[in-house]
């Protein structure tokens, strides 16, 4: 390798790089795992305590990552991953590290078993680097509320970074890992995405198995992937797309996971009419039309979203009592856990589920089969539902969570739709602000083809690895 080719692929720019490029560059023998898994722990080492976005790191990755250079020196089979190291959620179960789902009892709770979304990335070579932080038992939009403190925005580390895969989403925008998996119920992946200026995926639910992830609420749960570009997103989703019958929601599909056809002159696109009367801020507003103003001809044409009858506040609140209701018999342990106990704010939530009788619950789990009928119905008159991934941007740290901030999110987990975010933007204080795009069920790779339209026309993600605004 020349000196000017070593100069181009600093530890600066492996960092920042997507993982289809890290990809091309250990094909071409450019750099390799150890390599790529060194610059990351030195990172983490240098960064986690001021970001908190790892919470455990696996301390034999350098030995996997050895094996993965092995395998592509001998010209072995490699998977379609060999070498990137991934970062996983908190909730997940990675066999022989705790899954301590942010709640102070479980961290010497340890895994027997890969869930079945991290045995098929290391089926694939991917590498485990570590456990992500998340909002404590998953329930959250902040990314404050776990028992190892809060997790810091790297664009301004006194802004949270969204919830409750906030550690995953740190990890991506910081450069700490080649991409990471979260967990999305009611918008936990996009959410984070768009506050730290990253891309993020909620799939089809059921297209990647949920087997060995701690189950929030059922019907909503949804693993998504966090990455530095959309087709990080696409390459990941196909590698983890798969039919699983230890998950009682997985899909199994008639044909493989491919684009279907579609003609872009003739993309219809849905727009709600009134953000501002949603809650949706101003500043959000502002950005928001002037990336949909942007995008012009590849937003094809536009009409509005009919959304009548349709309440997003009272839809996000029944889906939340049957979070908070599952949750309640999934977290009974920890609630009577006297020596490590859970917080009031997680107790006064479960506690609230307890006082609700089996007919709210009922009269919730019906109102969640509206909007599945709703879905139905727009993409009938739609290809793809355009908003804000957000209502607001980041906040400071210790500022009270916002109600409305899973809002826009909940159509999707609530429909079973795809959904991606993408960065649109930045705020007036410096702050990036996501662009979200809805698609029917089973569309995800026609979603993140067109995903991947606007981001290359926005243009509107921050330099990799991100850094403090100044």
């Amino acid at each position: 390798m020349t000196d000017s080719e070593q100069a181009e692929l600093s530890n600066e720019r492996l960092r920042g790089a997507s993982a289809f490029q890290l990809l091309h560059w250990m094909a071409a023998g450019r750099i390799d795992s150890r390599r790529l898994v060194s610059i990351y722990r030195n990172a983490i080492a240098a960064e986690n305590a001021s970001l908190n976005a790892f919470v455990a790191i696996n301390e034999g990755v350098a030995d996997l990552a050895a094996a993965s250079d092995a395998r592509r020196a001998a010209k072995n089979v490699i998977g379609r991953l060999d070498g990137l190291a991934v970062a996983i959620k908190d909730n997940i179960d990675v066999a022989g590290m705790p899954t301590a789902l942010g709640l102070p009892g479980r961290k010497a709770r340890m895994a027997s078993e890969d869930a079945s979304v991290v045995a098929r990335l290391r089926a694939a070579g991917a590498l485990v680097l570590g456990k992500t932080s998340v909002d404590e038992a998953a329930l959250g939009t902040t990314g404050t509320t776990s028992a190892a403190g809060p997790t810091c925005n790297p664009h301004r580390p006194e802004f949270n970074a969204g919830g409750s895969s906030a550690g995953s989403a740190v990890a991506v925008a910081a450069g700490l890992c080649s991409f990471a998996i979260g967990t999305d119920t009611l918008g936990s992946v996009r959410i984070p995405a768009s506050h730290c200026g990253i891309y993020g995926l909620r799939p089809t639910l059921g297209e990647i198995s949920s087997a060995g992830v701690v189950p929030a609420a059922r019907r909503l749960d949804s693993v998504g992937i966090l990455a530095r570009s959309v087709q990080d997103l696409a390459i990941v989703l196909q590698v983890l797309d798969a039919y699983d019958a230890d998950d009682a929601r997985s899909r199994r599909r008639r044909v493989a996971l491919s684009p279907p056809d579609w003609e872009p002159g003739r993309l219809r696109s849905g727009f709600l009419p009134n953000l501002a009367a949603l809650g949706v801020s101003r500043e959000v507003c502002s950005v928001f039309s002037r990336a949909t103003d942007a995008l012009g001809l590849e937003l094809g044409e536009r009409m509005d979203a009919d959304f009548s009858g349709y309440d997003f506040a009272r839809m996000r609140r029944a889906a939340l009592l049957i979070m908070e209701s599952e949750l309640a018999c999934e977290l009974e342990a920890d609630l009577e856990d006297g020596v490590h106990p859970v917080s009031p704010r997680l107790r006064d939530m479960l506690e609230f589920a307890r006082r609700k009788s089996a007919v709210d619950y009922a009269a919730a789990d019906r109102l969640l089969d509206k909007a599945v009928r709703k879905a139905r119905q727009l993409f009938e008159q739609i290809d793809v539902l355009v908003m804000p991934t957000v209502s607001q941007g980041p906040y400071r740290i210790g500022e009270t969570e916002r109600a409305n901030d899973a809002d826009l999110c909940s159509f999707a987990s609530v429909a079973g739709c795809p959904a991606v975010s993408l960065p649109m933007g930045r705020l007036e204080n410096g702050m990036p602000v996501g662009l979200q795009l809805v698609g029917a069920p089973g569309s995800d790779l026609r979603l993140l083809e067109l995903a991947e339209v606007c981001a290359s026309r926005l243009d509107a993600a921050p330099d990799y690895p991100v850094t403090p605004i100044r």
